[in-house]
């Protein structure tokens, strides 16, 4: 099972979303990047706002596309103690220095002037094109949390099991049509997992 392309798991988890659609609290966050044009079609079949929440994946040093844990805006840092355990603590400190740096430049760009995001009283539907570990996803929770959102949706529209299990302890509710205990890559769910640039991102969000 899988998907064509984003634009078509957006449409997918539009549907599961319907009960949010036309809601004036509701708000479609898609997380930098692969998430942005998921929630970009989740927000035009609802008829709600599309913003961007900006969060950064620490990768071990040595093995950067296995997570640690992740950053967000405001300070926010959520680590995987499982993996962070086995890291000393320079390390950590050396990924989360670049991370935060990364972090702050596509705030800037990817904001686009607008003022930074706040989620006061409203219903934050958070946005991915998949779930691996989670780390992220549960760091883009902990954010929209933190910008006191009322209600935190994660949805997603494959994860892998233990990820989508552990982001039910911190989101609201999740939302995940296809979740797989042997998940391996994300791409693995696509036709076209095209790797996104900042020029796709700004372009969707403007």
């Amino acid at each position: 099972m899988g998907f064509r392309n984003r634009r078509e798991a957006g449409a997918v988890l539009a549907d599961l979303l319907s009960a949010y659609a036309n809601r004036p609290d509701a708000i479609a966050l898609g997380l930098v990047r692969g998430g942005v044009p998921v929630a970009a079609e989740v927000a035009t079949r609802l008829s709600i706002p599309l913003d961007v929440l900006v969060v950064r994946k620490l990768g071990v040093p040595w093995a950067p596309e296995v997570a640690f844990g992740a950053l967000g805006p405001g300070g926010v840092q959520v680590l995987n103690p499982e993996i962070a355990g086995r890291l000393d603590e320079e390390e950590i400190a050396m990924v989360v220095r670049h991370e935060s740096a990364e972090l702050r430049r596509r705030e800037r760009l990817f904001r686009l002037g607008r003022p930074p995001l706040t989620l006061d009283g409203r219903t934050a539907l958070v946005i991915d094109d998949g779930l691996a570990t989670g780390a992220t996803a549960d760091a883009a929770v902990a954010v929209a949390r933190s910008l006191d959102a009322a209600r935190v949706i994660l949805a997603a529209p494959v994860g892998a099991t233990a990820a989508v299990e552990r982001l039910t302890r911190s989101a609201d509710e999740v939302v995940c049509p296809i979740t797989d205990p042997h998940f391996g890559a994300v791409s693995r769910y696509y036709d076209d997992f095209r790797q996104l640039v900042d020029a796709d991102v700004t372009r969707l969000l403007a």
